[in-house]
């Protein structure tokens, strides 16, 4: 990680560590970088977060002093940027979002023209223009200055392609959907209505402060209910800026991202979909979707955390199905970033093919008590590598044996460390995460 961009972007609390005089920055910096042979072209899209329009100028005001054209998408989704970039020739493509995190938060995120997450080689060259160790760029004058276009045209195109893709209609379906207050808000309900399905939705009415509050795919309890209550066939359940799924069955139970990988993984095998009946996990997927996997002769390997690093792995290697348990899945035949939406058609798909429920497919696998919590701290790495907290993870590890394991990382996003247990009881989980949890406060 660099020292402004993590693994998803620049982000930070607006106006307190990501502030207006950065964003214009990076938009300085990118309208030169990418003006250098040609006149740039730049899309961009924000979500639902009252700072995102504040960004959104600050960003506008660098690329087109830089002399790029900017187009606006206005409130979208990530992967919707992500395709408009590469379907449409652009330079660049920036989305203002902070994803899953409070309303307060805000990021940066930048996609290169191929619709991948720009280099951090680039990265490093913004990073560094903001701390002026970069000379000067040279601002635009007379009719080089760039413009504004709207470019909601754009938006609408990637709502097209979304519901092309489904093959069955989706008239037989009671379907619930939890737009968060964010991105989703604007396209997850025109896509389910025009594919027939009887569409209900929750939390689709953004303020600016409520998205991801209580709700969305971090806060999955009122979707669960809200199924229930409606006796709806599945329900969808989308973080701020849609490019995560979780899932919740016919009586309600959360399926999560692993269970996702497995449920659609089989189904592309038994289609021969797959190369190497592969699929592309992180170090948090649970033990049970392995063994499940293991069971039924699906592949699968694993990256560190971060869907960044599960598409360098399907890219390097051709593979088509990634994700992590957090609802991140890519589809790489389709998308170059985690789709929310997209993957809740794959999910309908399966279910439609297989005139099954979702509750029954998710039954296959059997999930291991796992129990995640976080510390927040000032220096991730001192704590992280303090002798007393290595002997504790260590003790822990000894104690689980092949019966569980641990997994202590830093955030890419946010000043925590994480602490992942897996073991046969969730008493266990609690006894293990809570020992070394302990042993980080000691030493902060």
């Amino acid at each position: 990680m660099g020292k402004y961009f993590g693994t998803d972007g620049f982000r930070g609390e607006a106006n307190v560590t990501l502030t207006v005089e950065h964003a214009y920055k990076v938009g300085r910096f990118l309208g030169w970088y990418f003006g250098r042979q040609h006149k740039a072209q730049v899309v961009i899209g924000k979500d639902t977060r009252r700072s995102s329009y504040m960004f959104e100028y600050s960003l506008v005001a660098g690329l087109t002093a830089s002399g790029a054209d900017v187009y606006l998408l206005h409130v979208t989704t990530t992967p919707s940027v992500s395709y408009v970039v590469r379907t449409e020739g652009f330079d660049c493509g920036i989305m203002i979002s902070a994803s899953h995190n409070p309303f307060y938060d805000n990021g940066i995120k930048v996609i290169n023209g191929n619709g991948y997450k720009l280099e951090a080689s680039v990265e490093r060259q913004i990073e560094d223009y903001i701390d002026d160790v970069i000379g000067g760029i040279p601002l635009a004058t007379r009719e080089n200055i760039g413009r504004t276009i709207d470019f909601s045209a754009g938006r609408n195109r990637y709502i097209g392609y979304l519901i092309s893709l489904p093959t069955r209609s989706f008239k037989t379906m009671r379907v619930g959907l939890d737009c968060s207050n964010g991105s989703a808000s604007a396209i997850a309900k025109s896509v389910f209505d025009a594919l027939g399905a009887k569409t209900y939705v929750i939390h689709n009415e953004p303020d600016g402060t409520n998205i991801n509050q209580d709700c969305g795919s971090t806060h999955i309890e009122s979707l669960q209910a809200f199924v229930k209550e409606k006796d709806l066939d599945v329900g969808f359940a989308y973080d701020g800026d849609a490019d995560r799924c979780l899932a919740v069955d016919e009586r309600g139970r959360v399926v999560d991202g692993d269970l996702i990988l497995y449920i659609c993984g089989t189904y592309m095998k038994e289609r021969g979909q797959l190369k190497d009946d592969m699929i592309v996990t992180t170090v948090m997927s649970n033990i049970g979707l392995y063994k499940a996997c293991d069971r039924v002769g699906l592949k699968y390997q694993k990256t560190k955390v971060g869907d960044k690093y599960v598409f360098e792995n399907m890219m390097e290697n051709g593979y088509r199905l990634g994700g992590e348990q957090s609802g991140h899945i890519i589809f790489s035949k389709h998308a170059t970033t985690g789709d929310g939406i997209l993957t809740s058609l794959k999910i309908m798909e399966v279910l439609l093919e297989k005139k099954t429920t979702l509750g029954a497919l998710a039954s296959e696998v059997q999930i291991y008590p796992q129990l995640l919590r976080n510390l927040q701290v000032t220096d991730k790495q001192a704590v992280l590598t303090h002798p007393v907290v290595q002997a504790s993870i260590r003790e822990v590890e000894q104690a689980l044996g092949s019966e569980g394991r641990i997994l202590v990382r830093e955030s890419g996003t946010e000043p925590l460390l994480r602490v992942m247990v897996e073991a046969t009881t969730q008493e266990l989980c609690e006894q293990y995460v809570g020992k070394v949890i302990d042993a980080m406060k000691s030493v902060m």
